[in-house]
């Protein structure tokens, strides 16, 4: 009864290791992402979304 609370311990914390790894990796890939996108953009010349310096009201 012993070695298989010990077995499960160790799955539970394996499994535990390779949950939080697949997180990193899945984060990682995101802003890899996102970074080249912008980094692709800066290189085409294309600027990001910009705000209008001046409102005109119309008047």
């Amino acid at each position: 009864m012993a070695s298989l609370v010990l077995f499960i311990n160790s799955f539970l914390s394996y499994l535990l290791l390779f949950v939080l790894i697949v997180a990193l990796v899945v984060v990682a890939c995101i802003l890899g992402a996102k970074w080249r996108k912008s980094s692709d953009l800066k290189k085409a010349g294309v600027a990001g979304p910009t705000m209008p310096e001046t409102v005109e009201t119309g008047k």
